[in-house]
């Protein structure tokens, strides 16, 4: 289903987490759920994988995640402050102790000449704390954002077990 290395990363993922009895949620806008897939996808993973959120509105990052909305309409979806609240808020409303937020515009639209396509900000929260990294991946098609945002994802939660 995922390229190969994505399994790889996933298996090593739900491996590491297994190792110290982790749980993860995930918060996806637009990957729409292919982190939790790639994780799902691993034999065991039950064992790790608490829930996942896929928020791909506004109204559901608000409602699903508790992300202000004027922190939204202040900041924008696509957004450092808006990927730390969705980790945030994944990591309150679950029973996980790390979390992966993702939020960002895999085109081919949607972009802006601040937010271009590609653009894609990420969170993860966890015992080490809450860090953001964010990508700009380019106009490189839908699939290869998305793709990629799964790659970045699973590298920041294995950062966050500490693997």
């Amino acid at each position: 289903m995922f390229p190969d290395d994505i399994e790889a990363l996933a298996r090593k993922v739900v491996e590491a987490a297994a190792a110290r009895s982790l749980m993860i949620a995930t918060a996806e806008s637009c990957t729409g759920g292919l982190v939790s897939a790639a994780l799902t996808a691993v034999a065991g993973s039950s064992a790790v994988v608490e829930r996942g959120f896929v928020t791909y509105s506004n109204a559901a990052k608000s409602e699903l995640l508790g992300v202000p909305v004027a922190l939204i309409e202040r900041q924008g979806a696509v957004s450092e402050p808006v990927a730390r609240a969705m980790a945030a808020g994944a990591l309150a409303r679950s029973s996980a102790q790390i979390s992966v937020a993702v939020t960002g515009i895999a085109g081919p639209g949607g972009g802006s000449a601040d937010k271009p396509v590609g653009l894609v900000h990420f969170a993860a929260a966890g015992p080490g704390g809450l860090i953001h990294v964010v990508r700009r991946f380019g106009d490189i098609g839908r699939e290869a954002v998305r793709l990629d945002s799964v790659r970045v994802a699973l590298d920041l939660l294995l950062d966050r077990i500490g693997a």
